[in-house]
């Protein structure tokens, strides 16, 4: 693994993508890529490509396969380090152009990371989590509670449940992702390049599980 890693995180709802993306970027010096910040950064710096996004998203449509592609590409055009996507590809159209950028500009994508969790888990999980609405920060309520029941370690703001940690908004979110994402795990399998780690272990032991199936490749 000399050069740069190229990879993209996939993970139910629950599965502790937001623990695993900053650790991944640490320990390999990666640039994290969301569409959704990225998407943010073009519409704040008014680019023309930012334009373009504002108009779609105003309106109340979708961003197009091909909208997401050119703002993805536009910004790691020229980037030097390696990459890490997460919420991208969404679709396997995403994925291909993805892939053929890559060629083009003598890259690849190393490898795709699934972090699975098993319904019942992601259920569990989510539904003990609560969150700071002033600070962001997360507790679990079992596994992480705060020092002061319900209350935020950090800011002392009252945490709360939010609405899609509740099961029934759970079970909707889960049927949603694995919709959209079982053609695109589909697509990366039949690759040879999706690496499946148990989602259900400790964050320290996902990462350790992750490093080793990495260190493969």
């Amino acid at each position: 693994m000399t050069s740069p890693l190229n990879l993209v995180l996939l993970g139910v709802p629950g599965a502790g993508k937001g623990t695993q993306a900053p650790a991944l970027c640490a320990k390999y010096n990666l640039r994290h890529l969301s569409t959704g910040d990225i998407f943010r950064a073009e519409i704040g710096g008014k680019t023309p490509l930012g334009l373009k996004v504002k108009a779609i998203l105003d309106a109340g449509q979708l961003v197009s396969d091909d909208v997401v592609l050119e703002v993805v590409q536009s910004a790691i055009a020229m980037e030097t380090r390696g990459l890490l996507f997460d919420g991208f590809p969404r679709t396997v159209a995403q994925a291909r152009g993805l892939d053929k950028f890559f060629a083009a500009n003598g890259k690849k994508l190393d490898a795709v990371i699934l972090v699975d969790l098993d319904e019942a888990v992601v259920v569990d999980r989510l539904g003990a989590r609560r969150s700071c609405p002033a600070c962001k920060q997360v507790y679990n309520v079992r596994t992480n509670p705060p020092v002061k029941e319900g209350v935020c370690d950090k800011c002392g703001q009252k945490l709360v449940w939010r609405d899609d940690d509740k099961p029934e908004t759970i079970k909707t979110r889960l049927e949603a992702y694995r919709k959209d994402t079982a053609p695109l795990v589909q697509y990366y399998e039949q690759a040879g390049r999706l690496l499946r780690v148990d989602g259900s272990m400790p964050p320290a032991k996902v990462s350790e599980s992750i490093a080793a199936l990495l260190q493969k490749i």
